[in-house]
């Protein structure tokens, strides 16, 4: 594994602990190997309800290029809110796929998120194909299942399915802000996955991230 950004993850009794930083995202990406078709088991919990990660899948060759170039930082005023100054270089830095935005644009985040909409919370594959509410909340300890199988993806919670997508489609919903994916790269189907930490205060452990290949 290898960190990419800023941030980072500690270890914490049996799990990975998300330790954000104030500057921006930090990705955790498996550097051993590609995964192509094949299930992804991931076992998480939030502190809070608006404890904001992601597992990314997917991503290009190209992200472990980016292991030193973490993209532009943010300055933060006594809120801890990003200075205006600070906001628009990230936004060129994340237009420019630097850093962790490489695999925004460059792979497929399937998000951990409460209380957003059905587009961004938790098993939604993030801005581009909406999830259903799963059952449990913060402190509880969550299974999902993500398979990929060709160009679709689709997600699981709990045993529940709660989103899928065909990356073939034509009719994707369009990107509405800075944040979200750019439309138009095309994702490979064997690519690597990564570890997301996101702002301060967004605590999320993951106690296992496990592989099964497809049946052929």
């Amino acid at each position: 594994w290898v960190h990419i950004g800023y941030g980072s993850m500690q270890v914490e009794g049996d799990a990975l602990r998300t330790e954000p930083a104030p500057q921006g995202l930090g990705l955790l990406v498996y550097k051993k190997e590609k995964l192509g078709n094949c299930q992804i088991k991931v076992v998480f919990k939030t502190k809070d309800q608006r404890a904001n990660a992601g597992v990314y899948v997917r991503i290009a060759d190209g992200i472990l290029d980016q292991v030193n170039k973490p993209g532009a930082a943010f300055k933060r005023d006594a809120k801890g809110e990003p200075t205006p100054e600070t906001m628009e270089q990230a936004k060129a830095a994340a237009e420019r796929e630097e850093g962790p935005w490489f695999a925004v644009h460059r792979g497929y985040e399937v998000q951990i998120a409460g209380g957003g909409d059905r587009y961004h919370r938790t098993g939604s594959i993030y801005s581009l194909a909406p999830s259903e509410e799963g059952s449990k909340g913060p402190g509880e300890w969550q299974t999902m299942i993500i398979t990929l199988d060709g160009t679709k993806i689709s997600v699981e919670l709990d045993g529940k399915k709660v989103s899928s997508l065909d990356t073939a489609s034509k009719d994707l919903p369009p990107r509405k802000q800075w944040h979200e994916p750019k439309r138009e790269p095309k994702r490979p189907e064997v690519g690597y996955i990564g570890l997301q930490t996101h702002d301060p205060g967004d605590v999320v452990w993951f106690r296992e991230v496990s592989v099964k290949a497809l049946a052929k």
